[in-house]
């Protein structure tokens, strides 16, 4: 039976960057849960089993067709992998309703992966996804976002 951190790596190198859809059985429980992980949202978990993941991947794959990823940290505890990843790709193709800019993103990501019985059966993601935004032009960048946050506020709380 192979490691965690060669489970995970596989998820990556195999599932996600050479796109052999099969390999989602090999490595992904049934009832695998993931745990997206939002600022200021609830942390909701969804059944995300080998299916589901296909239909994640084959959605990801139809808005950015070059997509790839690339691990760039990996810290093993047990039966738990943490990576941070770095997801690059082109947006060509509508993505949760954005129609294609044509931008490229590159976005941090960081995950924990739970393994038991040479299966993924669980996942904690967080993505940097603020930056995905500004670098799809759907928000403005840092600096302009703060600008124009004080700018409404001093208006909102300017004397009359």
């Amino acid at each position: 039976m192979e490691s965690p951190k060669d489970l995970v790596r596989r998820f990556v190198e195999e599932l996600w960057n050479a796109r052999k859809l099969e390999v989602a059985d090999e490595i992904f429980a049934a009832n695998c849960v993931t745990h997206q992980l939002r600022s200021g949202a609830p942390v909701t978990p969804v059944a995300r089993g080998p299916e589901v993941m296909r239909e994640h991947l084959s959605g990801w794959l139809q808005s950015f067709p070059d997509l790839r990823f690339s691990i760039e940290q990996t810290v093993v505890e047990g039966d738990r992998v943490a990576s941070h990843l770095v997801m690059e790709g082109t947006h060509e193709g509508a993505w949760m309703g954005i129609p294609p800019t044509g931008k490229k993103v590159q976005i941090r990501m960081f995950t924990i992966h739970h393994v038991a019985n040479g299966k993924i059966v669980e996942d904690w993601v967080l993505v940097e996804t603020l930056g995905m935004f500004q670098q799809l032009g759907i928000l403005p960048d840092t600096p302009d976002l703060l600008r124009n946050f004080a700018e409404r506020a001093d208006k909102s709380f300017a004397p009359r």
